[in-house]
């Protein structure tokens, strides 16, 4: 059984590499990522969970053991000294968010952002610029993976403050001619995940704009796509 299997690998290879992740000739792949950055402070407490949270710990207090002064005493006498710092939080309102500078990484501390760039994706309609994740059409890498960081690599150049989430995809969609865009192409797209990892400033490339936004901004660029990426987006 192994020797067969072995006389079997370099043509199961040879055909792996030869039809690639396409499903027709005509039919392209194309590698999107969803790149973003994640709460850098800890999001405020939901009004209701805040109010569940105080009841408990006043229903826990009246059960609570009542320890002998003494002991509270020695409790109390330690950790005090020289050594001891005043600690204050950073502000949660940073210029960015007073400015509402959608490009800058210092705002929405409390919630995810996401990279959209402004430019001619693949199978864009009359390829006129629109808003859109960055990405790439496989064109024979390794693996879908390779395709994706390459696509994120022309964008922000190299990839040493980025974490991709995974080998495989997490979502995809279908595309094809419809009867208002007769002119797109047949293809399908497959979305990564990547995180920014201990950078705040990215050098954004090749494209006309971009913009980091959340996820209840991003809906407002993509309208007609706002079912699914509601679904694919969990944040």
């Amino acid at each position: 059984m192994l020797r067969s299997a072995a006389r079997a690998g370099p043509w199961l290879r040879s055909l792996r590499f030869d039809r690639g992740f396409c499903s027709s000739e005509t039919e392209k792949i194309v590698a999107a990522v969803l790149f973003e950055r994640l709460p850098v402070v800890i999001p405020k407490i939901d009004p209701v969970v805040y109010a569940f949270q105080e009841f408990s710990f006043r229903w826990g207090q009246q059960y609570r053991r009542k320890y002998p002064d003494e002991v509270l005493a020695k409790a109390d006498a330690r950790g005090k000294g020289d050594y001891q710092i005043d600690y204050v939080p950073a502000p949660r309102i940073t210029e960015a968010d007073k400015t509402n500078d959608l490009k800058s990484l210092q705002r929405a501390l409390d919630r995810r952002l996401y990279l959209l760039l402004y430019g001619r994706p693949y199978g864009a309609a009359d390829k006129k610029p629109t808003w859109h994740f960055p990405e790439k059409v496989y064109d024979n890498e390794e693996t879908l993976r390779k395709c994706a960081e390459s696509a994120l690599e022309s964008v922000i150049g190299v990839l040493s403050h980025t974490y991709f989430v995974g080998n495989a995809p997490f979502a995809h969609m279908t595309f094809g001619p419809t009867d208002d865009a007769s002119n797109v192409p047949s293809f399908k797209r497959f979305f990564f995940k990547s995180q920014v990892i201990g950078t705040s400033n990215y050098n954004i490339r090749k494209c006309e704009d971009h913009v980091w936004v959340t996820k209840d901004e991003l809906m407002e660029y993509f309208p007609e796509q706002a079912s699914f990426l509601n679904k694919m987006i969990i944040s």
